[in-house]
């Protein structure tokens, strides 16, 4: 059951200090309409409700009029409480409460009656679509009050349609239009139309587009795994090729020339036992389906037999010559070190000695003479740098 109310409505008279109560109703088509009139301050004065043709519906707690889609839920002095089931547009209008005061006092109350769409159809321009194309599909939302918003997804992203409204009396049918450009990604895609209208939730229906596309290739190389391909070695070679509908037709060729006639095609493997420079050149595979065809190339380039191993020997070459040279300046260092400390150690030797006599002496002169008879005294102390 849907019913919203819209707003309370009050009808107060300043002489008598009572107010009159209720609310407006909103209500899906086949649901339950509740009317309430409410009194405040009641003196127990008499309540009634009446229809929009100001029919008497209830006087009380009693009912003249003979629908019995009309019934009582609560009657107290404050308060005149009625459902009304079934609900169609027919009951759409003013329902007024009555209080039999002096003066009396009125107020009316709107229902409104929703009606979700009858139903909910895409219609697609073309069953099957080839990529590039530009397809048109259409969704109705049938015989709704208020009109419907149609909203349009491929998968998961959002898309903008056009919509155009019809009103038939009180109705309303709403077709939106969605034109799509397919590619071969959209294959199996769901395109969902979806409804906004307050009468209904989650209301959708789809269509799942199916693409046709022509093959995409690939060419791959089983052997060899990796490096060079050599004279004297094989090559191998599988072409994979996938489209819709799947490819009927694969050939190898030979691209500007033609195949060495020593090349052996499997199906989709190309096999050459013994390579030799001759067959240097661009070799291709296409695949085709009733949409189109494509291929994919692989250029073939022949080394020599021993390009890898001469590579190889110039790596170990380069290795050991660096080596060696590590070697010998890590020996130069050391000798460099070695060097430097023996000079030092016999520079301050020959200082120390060459000064000795001077520093006994008691004055300048003293010195100078201790220092001269110090160097003719140099053969004695020859003993000194041993």
């Amino acid at each position: 059951m849907f019913q919203c109310p819209a707003g309370t409505k009050k009808a107060q008279f300043p002489g008598d200090g009572q107010n009159l109560v209720t609310e407006d109703v909103t209500v899906v088509e086949g649901d339950v309409a509740t009317i309430s009139c409410r009194v405040k301050n009641s003196d127990d004065s008499v309540i009634q409700l009446l229809n929009p043709n100001r029919q008497t519906i209830y006087f009380r707690d009693f009912r003249p009029l003979k629908d019995s889609r009309f019934q009582l839920v609560n009657f107290s002095n404050s308060e005149l409480r009625v459902s009304l089931t079934n609900v169609s547009i027919s009951d759409e209008g003013r329902y007024f409460c009555q209080l039999y005061t002096d003066p009396p006092q009125e107020i009316y109350t709107t229902i409104t009656v929703l009606v979700p769409p009858r139903n909910l159809v895409i219609d697609i321009q073309k069953e099957i679509a080839v990529e590039g194309e530009e397809i048109e599909l259409n969704c109705t939302a049938m015989a709704s009050r208020p009109a419907t918003t149609i909203r349009w997804f491929k998968g998961n992203k959002e898309l903008t349609g056009k919509s155009e409204v019809e009103q038939w009396s009180d109705m309303y049918t709403v077709t939106s239009q969605l034109v799509l450009k397919v590619g071969r990604e959209d294959d199996g895609v769901p395109v969902i139309c979806l409804v906004d209208h307050p009468a209904v939730k989650d209301l959708q229906t789809q269509r799942y587009l199916e693409v046709m596309y022509k093959p995409q290739v690939r060419v791959s190389q089983n052997y060899p795994v990796q490096g060079l391909t050599r004279e004297g070695e094989p090559l191998e070679l599988t072409c994979a090729a996938f489209g819709k509908p799947q490819p009927t037709d694969m050939r190898w060729l030979r691209v500007d020339d033609e195949m060495p006639q020593h090349v052996v095609v499997s199906g989709s493997n190309l096999l050459i036992s013994n390579l030799n420079k001759t067959d240097n050149g661009t070799y291709r595979c296409e695949a085709s389906n009733a949409v189109g065809k494509s291929h994919a190339d692989y250029m073939l380039f022949v080394y020599d037999s021993r390009a890898g191993e001469e590579g190889a020997i110039r790596s170990v070459d380069h290795a050991v010559v660096g080596g060696v040279v590590a070697v010998v300046v890590f020996a130069m260092l050391c000798l460099l070190i070695i060097l430097g400390r023996y000079f030092a150690r016999h520079k301050g030797t020959y200082f120390t000695h060459e000064a000795k006599g001077a520093d006994d002496a008691a004055d300048a002169d003293t010195a100078i003479i201790n220092a001269e008879g110090g160097q003719n005294n140099s053969e004695e102390k020859k003993e000194y740098f041993i």
